[in-house]
């Protein structure tokens, strides 16, 4: 009996239906008007930036974007207030108990400082919350100190690593590890969120900042309670303050070199000024 035939309403496979030198098949049209869609959305962000405007000035409405101007400048009175107690503290238990990690954490607590405060001058202006000039002058400026703190947390690390120097531990550093890291780490997230929303480059950064602190500050936890039950591994303080040095110089390099170009684009946008 002969097999039998394949029921005629069967969509037939283009590769083999189509003529060699044949055009491709055309996208459906739904696939083009995304494509262009994508490609339009690009061209308009790099014409916001021609014009010395970021993202945000499309998004948001001006009351909208007066308002989480507002709510930048009060995170970053808070993270200012909150990251110098920690510095202050951090700074404590690196005198007294020789912990390269928590002189890092100190030296980005103050850098979280420092970079609040850069944050607190980008939007001190509020016809200049969607200035793309104040935004790269500011992240420019992160960058520079970014690449100054980690220099310094790298050769203290360094430092206690080759004298083999040997932290202790007692409830104060427990304290201030617990309470740093869940205080930078909630900073953080608030940074972020208010970033994304405000297209700040500087925010993010500022979030980054925090973020590396939050850390910090756990892992000025971890290497003690390490220490505590195995003294064998005092290397690994100091290795984490290493490690986050050279994170922290590696993101300022990035944001430089990001950055001055395109403060040198906007150099004759500062109307906003």
């Amino acid at each position: 009996m002969e097999p039998s035939a394949a029921p005629l309403d069967t969509t037939p496979d283009p590769a083999i239906v189509q003529p060699p030198g044949a055009s491709p098949p055309v996208p459906p049209r739904e696939q083009q008007q995304e494509q262009l869609r994508i490609g339009e959305s690009g061209q308009f962000s790099e014409g916001l930036e021609d014009r010395g405007l970021l993202e945000s000035s499309t998004r948001l409405k001006p009351h909208e974007a007066q308002s989480y101007r507002k709510k930048a400048l009060w995170v970053s009175w808070v993270s200012i207030i909150v990251t110098l107690a920690l510095a202050v503290a951090a700074f404590t238990v690196s005198v007294m108990r020789y912990s390269a990690s928590s002189f890092g954490f100190a030296f980005d607590a103050t850098l979280d400082v420092l970079s609040s405060a850069i944050v607190l001058w980008r939007y001190s202006n509020a016809a200049a919350v969607h200035s793309a000039h104040r935004e790269y002058i500011a992240c420019v400026i992160l960058g520079v100190i970014f690449l100054l703190s980690s220099i310094c947390i790298v050769i203290k690390a360094i430092h206690d690593l080759a004298k083999k120097v040997l932290p202790e531990v007692d409830d104060f550093l427990y304290s201030v590890s617990v309470l740093s890291g869940i205080l930078c780490t909630v900073l953080a997230v608030i940074k972020f969120m208010l970033g994304k929303v405000l297209t700040s480059r500087a925010l993010i950064t500022d979030g980054f900042n925090s973020l590396v602190g939050g850390i910090m500050g756990f892992s000025i936890l971890l290497s003690a309670e390490v220490f505590k039950h195995n003294s064998s591994v005092w290397y690994l303080d100091g290795s984490i303050g290493v490690l986050i040095g050279l994170t922290i110089f590696a993101y300022g390099i990035k944001l430089l070199i990001d950055m001055i170009p395109r403060v040198r684009q906007t150099r004759h946008y500062e109307m906003f000024e």
